[in-house]
C-alpha cells in the first residue's frame, strides 16, 4: 500500500485529473446569460414594461413603457461583473436600475453556494436579495431617511460571506451599467470611475498618479527675502493627487474612506487629495473664520477654483502600502458645475506668504491624470453583444472582509502560533503530564467556543471540493480570501501536514472534534461505560470515511449541488454553523453522532468523517516522524493502544499516521514513570538490591536444619 501511494499513484493521479478536467470542461460549457424578462416585474407600470434584448458593453437590456419611454436597465450580474460565490461557482442575479440610479428590484436565478444549498431557507435568501430595491447607486446621491438602506439589507444569518458577495455583485454591476449608459457620446475622453484595483505608494508614484513639490527652508527664505539657519531642511513637502478614480482613491483613502467621500459628491464631481509635512501648513488657520482656504487654489487654463471649508474633509493617514507619514492630509470636493475638468492638466498654487519687497511667494504643483485613467470615446456598438466576462470577485470585497474581522484574525493567529510552539516543543510539554492535559483541555474548549460557536470557522469537505474544482477550472486567490479565518486555517493545515501529518487539524483545530472529545471526557467522569470495538472490526470500519470522500468527490464532477447534498454526512453545518437551528432530521442526526461519541470516543472522526479522509491522503508526504516509541510498545505493554483517543495504535505497537489525530497522549505516557512499562523497568534496574539480614539463634537462616 505504501509503495503504491508513494510511487505509482502520483503518476496515475495526473492522468485522472487531466481526464476529469476535460470532462468538467465539456459538461460546463459556456456560461448562459440569465433570462432578463423577469425584470419587467420590477417596474410597476400599466401596461407591463417591455424588456428589450441585452446589448452594449457591459450588456444590459433597455426597459421601456409601451409608448417607448425609457424606464431603466435590466442586467445579469454574471454577464456584467462575472459574479461568483464563495464556492467559486457562478452566482447570477437579475436586477434592474432606473435611469436615476435607483435599484428597482433583484432576483437570484442561479447559484451553487454550499451554505445556501441546504440549511438556509430560500425565503431568507430571496428576501435579502429583494431588499436591495430602493438602493441608490449613484456616487453622489443619498437615500431618503425613510429608506434606511444606506448599508443595504442585513446579511442572511449563517451566510455572512455569501451575503457580502451578493451585495457586491448587485451594486458593482448596477453602477457599471448606469455609468456606461449615462456616458456622453462626445469625442472627448472621460475619467475612468469604474475600474477596481489597489496600488502601493510606489506604484502610484511610478505611474504619476501622485505628484510632489518639496520646498526647502532655504528656497522659502529666498522667495520670502529672509534668512534661515537650516536651509536644507524641508519647509513643506507637499503631495497632490486626483483621487476620483477608484484605484487612486481606494489605495490612498482605503475602501471605507473612499466610499464615504464618494457618497458626498455628484456623479461627475471630483476629489482632490492634498498632504504635507514640514514646518508650513497648506491649510493655515484663517479658513476656520473665512470658510475659504486662502493659501491654496486650483488653476486650470484661465480659470481659478477656490477651495472651500464646506468641501473639505480631514484625513488621518494614507492607506497605501509604503506611504509616508504626513502631518496634515485633506480631501477637497470639486463640483463638476464649477467647470473643473479632471481629464485636463491643472496645477495647485501654494502661497508661502508675502515679503515686504517682492509680494506673495507662490510655488506650484503641476498635475495631469495618467492616461490609463482616461477612457477613450467608444466606437459605435457592434450588432452582437459582448461576450460575458470571466468570473471575478472584487479585490475590495475580501480586503473589506479581512478588516472587519481583524480581531477574530488576531485571536486565531495567536492560537495558531501557540499550537505551532506546542508541536515544536512537544517533548517538553508532554513530559509534564498534568500541565499537558490541562493545556489540551483548555485548547479544545477554546477551539469549540471561539472557532466554532463565535467565528463559525469549521473546515469542511466542501472546502476541499471547492479547492479541487478551482484547480481544474481556473484558480483565483480572491475566492479563498473571502473567508479569512478559513483561509488562515487551511494555510496552517497545509504547512502542518508537511511536518506532523493530518492529525494537527483533527486533533486540535476542529470544533466538532473538540466537542466530541470534551463531551466524552465528561461522560467518563460521570461513569458512562466505554465500548471498545475489536481491532479487526475497528480497522475495517476506517474504510467508511474514505469511501464517503471518494463518492462525494466523484459526484461533484457531475453535479456540485448533489455533492454538497451528500456532504451533509458532515454534521458540522448543523451543529457548529447553524447551532442546531435546522429541520429536525438534521438535528437528530447530529445529536445521534454526539450520543455515539459518549460511548466510543470520537466515533464520527474514527469512521465517518470525509474531511479526515481527504486530509489523510496528502498527509502521507509528511517529512518527519516526531512520535516516540519504546521496544516494549505493542509487545509487553498496550497502555497507549488502549488509551489512544481514536484507537490509531495497532496492537503490535505501530501508530497509523492516517488515523492519528496527534493528540500527544501517547507521548505523555512515554514520559510518565507511573504508566510507561519501559520507564518502570528502568527505574527497577537502578534500585539497589536489598541486603539479607544475618541469622540469629532465635531466628535461624532460611534453609537451616533443626
Amino acid at each position: 500500500m505504501t509503495k503504491l501511494i508513494g510511487g505509482a499513484a502520483p503518476h496515475a493521479l495526473r492522468h485522472v485529473l487531466t481526464i476529469v478536467a476535460i470532462a468538467i470542461g465539456a459538461m460546463m460549457g459556456p456560461a448562459r446569460a440569465a433570462e432578463l424578462q423577469v425584470a419587467a416585474q420590477f417596474f410597476p407600470a400599466s401596461p407591463p414594461a417591455i424588456v428589450a434584448p441585452a446589448k452594449g458593453t457591459p450588456p444590459a437590456a433597455d426597459v421601456r413603457t409601451s409608448d417607448g419611454r425609457l424606464l431603466g436597465y435590466a442586467f445579469s450580474t454574471l454577464d456584467v461583473s462575472g459574479s461568483v460565490g464563495y464556492a467559486g461557482r457562478p452566482l447570477d442575479i437579475v436586477a434592474a436600475v432606473t435611469t436615476d440610479g435607483i435599484v428597482t428590484g433583484a432576483l437570484i436565478v442561479a447559484h451553487e453556494e454550499p451554505i445556501l444549498v441546504i440549511g438556509i431557507p430560500k425565503d431568507a435568501l430571496a428576501a435579502y436579495v429583494a431588499g436591495f430595491a430602493g438602493f441608490d447607486v449613484r456616487p453622489g446621491a443619498a437615500l431618503k431617511p425613510a429608506d434606511d438602506l444606506s448599508r443595504g439589507p442585513h446579511a442572511v444569518a449563517g451566510a455572512t460571506i455569501t451575503s457580502t458577495v451578493i451585495r457586491d455583485a448587485i451594486l458593482r454591476s448596477a453602477r457599471a451599467v448606469l455609468r456606461s449608459r449615462a456616458a456622453s457620446p462626445h469625442d472627448a475622453p472621460r475619467l475612468d470611475r469604474e475600474t477596481l484595483r489597489r496600488l502601493s505608494w510606489r506604484g502610484l508614484l511610478t505611474e504619476g498618479a501622485v505628484q510632489r513639490r518639496l520646498v526647502s527652508r532655504g528656497e522659502a527664505a529666498t522667495l520670502l527675502r529672509t534668512q534661515d539657519a537650516e536651509p536644507d531642511k524641508p519647509f513643506i513637502d507637499l503631495w497632490l493627487a486626483l483621487v476620483t478614480p477608484p484605484p487612486i482613491g481606494e489605495s490612498l483613502l482605503g475602501q471605507r474612506g473612499y466610499e464615504s467621500e464618494m457618497a458626498r459628491i455628484g456623479a461627475e464631481d471630483d476629489l482632490i487629495l492634498l498632504g504635507a509635512s514640514g514646518l508650513y501648513s497648506f491649510k493655515g488657520t484663517a479658513w476656520r473664520q473665512t470658510g475659504t482656504f486662502e493659501r491654496i487654489e486650483l488653476v486650470q487654463g484661465s480659470r481659478t477654483f477656490a477651495l472651500k471649508a464646506a468641501d473639505h474633509s480631514a484625513v488621518e493617514s494614507l492607506h497605501a502600502a509604503g506611504a509616508p507619514e504626513l502631518r496634515e492630509i485633506a480631501v477637497f470636493r470639486i463640483a463638476h458645475a464649477s467647470g473643473f475638468d479632471a481629464t485636463r492638466p491643472f496645477r495647485l498654487d501654494l502661497d508661502l506668504g508675502a515679503s515686504a519687497s517682492s509680494g506673495p511667494a507662490i510655488v506650484s504643483v503641476d498635475y495631469r491624470i495618467p492616461d490609463r485613467y482616461l477612457i477613450a470615446p467608444p466606437p459605435p456598438p457592434p450588432v452582437t453583444s459582448a461576450a460575458p466576462p470571466s468570473a471575478q470577485v472584487s479585490s475590495a470585497v475580501w480586503q473589506d472582509i479581512w478588516w472587519s474581522r481583524r480581531y477574530e484574525i488576531g485571536v486565531l493567529s495567536a492560537m495558531l502560533l501557540a499550537l505551532a510552539a506546542l508541536l515544536v516543543l512537544q517533548d517538553t510539554v508532554t513530559a509534564h503530564g498534568q500541565f499537558y492535559y490541562r493545556l489540551r483541555a483548555g485548547f479544545l474548549l477554546l477551539t469549540f467556543v471561539f472557532l466554532g460557536l463565535i467565528a463559525n470557522a469549521q473546515l469542511s469537505v466542501v472546502n476541499v471540493l471547492t479547492f479541487v474544482h478551482a484547480l481544474l477550472s481556473g484558480f483565483r486567490w480572491e475566492l479563498f480570501l473571502l473567508d479569512p479565518l478559513v483561509f488562515l486555517l487551511w494555510s496552517f493545515v497545509a504547512i502542518s501536514m508537511l511536518f506532523w501529518g493530518r492529525g494537527v487539524f483533527c486533533g486540535w483545530l476542529c470544533p466538532f472534534g473538540s466537542l466530541q472529545e470534551l463531551s466524552n471526557h465528561l461522560a467518563r467522569r460521570i461513569g458512562v461505560k466505554q465500548i471498545e470495538l475489536p481491532f479487526g472490526l475497528h480497522e475495517r470500519m476506517w474504510m467508511i470515511k474514505y469511501i464517503g470522500f471518494v463518492a462525494i468527490l466523484a459526484i461533484s464532477f457531475r453535479s456540485i449541488l448533489a455533492a454538497f447534498t451528500v456532504a451533509e454526512i458532515e454534521p458540522f453545518k448543523t451543529t457548529i454553523t447553524m447551532k442546531l437551528m435546522r429541520e429536525w432530521p438534521f438535528v437528530v442526526y447530529a445529536l445521534s453522532l454526539l450520543g455515539a461519541g459518549l460511548f466510543i470516543e470520537r466515533f464520527y472522526c474514527r469512521y465517518l468523517c470525509p474531511l479526515g479522509a481527504a486530509l489523510a491522503i496528502p498527509a502521507r508526504i509528511r517529512m518527519f516522524e516526531w512520535l516516540k516509541r519504546y521496544r516494549e510498545c505493542g509487545g509487553e505493554c498496550h497502555v497507549c493502544a488502549r488509551r489512544c483517543t481514536v484507537q490509531a495504535i495497532h496492537p503490535l505497537g505501530q501508530i497509523n499516521p492516517n488515523e492519528c489525530i496527534y493528540c500527544l497522549k501517547c507521548q505523555a505516557n512515554y514520559f510518565d514513570q507511573d504508566i510507561c512499562l519501559h520507564l518502570k523497568k528502568r527505574a527497577q534496574r537502578r534500585q539497589p538490591l536489598p541486603q539479607a539480614k544475618p541469622a540469629t539463634a532465635a531466628q535461624p537462616s532460611q534453609g537451616a536444619t533443626s
